[in-house]
């Protein structure tokens, strides 16, 4: 368990009550996951919810890094023979790793520096002389060797020696690195020579702002420009400023007017050779944090939209992956998502083959009892849901248009090998968007997060924390809508709480040698899937046509007996219960409370019993583009057209309407109301109208506006 001190903090951080973080850091010692805590666990921590679980979990972790690092740090000052107890309790006492590095800076192996020369030239005296602003004058003939044959080499070298020290000095840093944060101003200037080739950051070319002014997608712009070499980048605030905190930290109001002399250049010289480039270095590295940061909550947030999106449900379903010359690959998919036929017709040029396509596809439809189109939104989208608009379908089926974002990456990937061994690329492609319109959920699973594309700068932030910040969201998104223990690909259970890619292995092996789980009890049946993974796991599992009606509910097994109980006191089985509102609303939930069971889990099987299984998704719904608007050349300033939102961003969403190119709607046309986040306005795969301000013919981009 953590130090007080830190779960204090965490307290602070979170909002949540010290007993709270506690019992939280206690659950997830044991191994329990943060979906877990967070349903089935709200008795000990007081009801937290999932971010706050996932918040406290964080930063712990953080504080756990910091207690790794001090014992680093503690090792390598004693053995050096500088470790003193009270730098020992300074370093106990951090609390932040900045501060740590600052405490460590002068006793961290360094190369051999200007003031190492000073030192082993027998200066080191003489700079203590000067640093400590005692004595009127200042003897520096008295360290005139051969090694340093002059006054004003003595004294150079002792500045050198002063110049280090301020440079490591803690108080020091701690004040220049706060005011570069509040005042620095970032510049980016073009590299000569790379005008045309960096062409696309000529916004950047002559640019300077305030850093705490840069918004985080144009920070990792400017620093994107600068990686790839086009642009030059500097970070520095006023350094008069700088250099007058400086003296005011070091040089004391009645210092000697000799050590005053020699402490003013040495000082300016540690700002401007070592403290400036140390700060502007560590300030660009706090800013690129804060900018990920926000980068990967854009990310996460788009992505958890998009896994939740509204699935069709279990409906046969034909998918369409557009093409021109190498036609339009089809595919006809089962109730589950199997694949049944597949075929290729060529209803656009060069072949215009639109008769026989037609006649195909009415064929499919009917021999296949199809109930619904999934059309891929890329090459000849538009195109191809004209034709199927000009159909007449011999029974009722519906037409979506369905992202094609990631198909690519998961039809060549080894997953889709594994599902589909026996077909090509283009084949895979086809059945990954019918799947995605049955449940996008249980098909984006198998895709990198990162391919998806429902981000902004996503390959320029750090890709261990994206990484461990999409995988988080996926797993949430997982165990809300919760998993079909009988038709889940391995893909979709892996991220099912407590499981994790051998279990769930294990458990599709399982359902092929001894056919459907028949109950949730079954699972301790399943190899290596012990008591703790079932405890974590059973109740974000399903099986809808269970003997058990609460194995088809996200009620734990551990609490039947109690539902049990309560069916029994109201003179009903469960499954009367469930299908009888009355009877449930009867039910004094009181009578039920003891030490382990509290109102919070009860008031959450109530709620379960209600809507026992129900998908928390809403239904998928058909949109259609405007019929007269196919490529920019079909644009015209004033228009308003229906679109579909493709990505958001912090400075604005991008929106289909129809053509090749998104889109954009910027956040101060998202609203006749001033916002600052354009989550708060509209949802990724939003219907919506949009009308067009702007039409770039050259640069292909439209301006839109939402504003009513």
């Amino acid at each position: 368990m953590l130090q007080h001190t830190y779960i204090s903090i965490i307290a602070q951080t979170t909002g949540a009550k010290e007993w709270q973080v506690e019992h939280t850091l206690k659950l997830l010692d044991e191994g329990a996951t943060v979906p877990f805590i967070s349903r089935y666990r709200k008795e000990a921590t007081g009801s937290l919810d999932e971010v706050q679980v996932a918040d406290i979990k964080y930063h712990a972790a953080k504080f756990k890094e910091l207690d790794e690092r001090k014992t680093t740090i503690v090792k390598t000052i004693a053995e050096q023979g500088k470790l003193t107890d009270k730098l020992k309790a300074q370093i106990d006492g951090c609390l932040t790793l900045t501060v740590l590095e600052d405490i460590y800076l002068p006793y961290r192996p360094k190369r051999r520096t200007r003031a190492t020369i000073a030192r082993e030239k027998g200066l080191e005296p003489l700079a203590t002389m000067i640093w400590q602003q005692q004595t009127p004058e200042i003897n520096a003939q008295a360290f005139i060797t051969p090694d340093v044959p002059t006054v004003e080499e003595a004294l150079a070298g002792a500045r050198d020696i002063i110049a280090e020290q301020t440079n490591e000095d803690a108080r020091i840093r701690a004040a220049l690195r706060g005011l570069f944060q509040r005042e620095a101003t970032l510049y980016s200037k073009v590299v000569k020579g790379k005008e045309e080739e960096g062409s696309k950051y000529t916004g950047y070319f002559d640019y300077m702002e305030r850093l705490k002014a840069v918004p985080s997608h144009r920070f990792l712009a400017v620093l994107r420009g600068h990686n790839e070499g086009f642009l030059s980048i500097k970070l520095i605030p006023n350094e008069e400023k700088a250099i007058d905190i400086i003296e005011r930290l070091s040089i004391r109001d009645e210092a000697p007017a000799a050590a005053r002399g020699q402490l003013k250049p040495a000082v300016a010289d540690a700002y401007k050779r070592l403290l400036c480039p140390s700060l502007e270095t560590e300030t660009i590295h706090w800013q690129k944090e804060k900018a990920d940061a926000e980068a990967i909550n854009v990310f996460a947030e788009n992505l958890r939209q998009l896994l939740l999106a509204a699935p069709l449900g279990q409906q046969r379903v034909l998918a369409i992956d557009p093409g021109f010359r190498t036609g339009c690959k089809v595919v006809c998919l089962d109730k589950q998502g199997n694949l049944l036929y597949n075929e290729t017709i060529y209803p656009h040029p060069p072949q215009n083959e639109r008769s026989s396509a037609m006649r195909k596809l009415n064929m499919l439809i009917e021999s296949y009892k199809i109930a619904a189109i999934a059309v891929g939104n890329g090459t000849a989208s538009r195109e191809t849901e004209l034709f199927l608009q000009r159909m007449v379908f011999s029974r009722a089926v519906q037409v979506f248009m369905v992202s094609e974002d990631g198909a690519s990456i998961y039809s060549a990937s080894a997953i889709a090998r594994e599902e589909l061994p026996e077909y090509d690329v283009t084949v895979r492609g086809a059945v990954s968007i019918g799947r995605r319109l049955m449940d996008p959920l249980a098909e984006l699973v198998k895709i990198d997060p990162k391919s998806i594309g429902v981000g902004q700068y996503q390959h320029d932030v750090d890709q261990k924390k994206l990484k461990e910040r999409l995988d988080a969201v996926v797993e949430s998104c997982v165990n809300n809508v919760g998993v079909n223990l009988n038709t889940a690909s391995k893909h979709l259970l892996m991220y099912v709480s407590g499981i994790g890619p051998q279990v769930a292995q294990h458990i599709v092996d399982f359902r092929k040698e001894h056919g459907a789980f028949l109950s949730r009890e079954q699972l301790k049946d399943v190899k290596r899937l012990g008591e703790k993974a079932f405890e974590q796991s059973a109740g974000f599992l399903r099986i809808p046509d269970a003997k058990n009606p609460l194995d088809n509910s996200a009620v734990h097994p551990e609490r039947y007996a109690l539902v049990e109980q309560m069916a029994c006191d109201a003179q009903h089985t469960i499954r009367e219960l469930l299908a009888n509102d009355a009877a449930r609303q009867k039910i004094d939930l009181a009578r039920y409370v003891s030490d382990s069971v509290g109102i919070p889990t009860l008031t959450d099987i109530m709620d379960e019993l209600s809507k026992p299984g129900r998908d928390p998704r809403q239904m998928a719904s058909v949109f259609e583009f405007a019929p007269d608007v196919f490529s920019i050349d079909d644009v015209r300033i004033g228009m308003v057209l229906p679109g579909i939102v493709t990505n958001i961003t912090n400075f604005g969403v991008f929106v289909d309407i129809g053509i090749k190119q998104n889109g954009l709607v910027h956040i101060s046309r998202l609203s006749n109301h001033r916002i600052s986040n354009p989550t708060d306005v509209v949802k990724l795969h939003q219907h919506v109208r949009v009308k067009v301000l702007h039409v770039d013919m050259e640069r292909k981009r439209v301006r839109l506006s939402m504003e009513a």
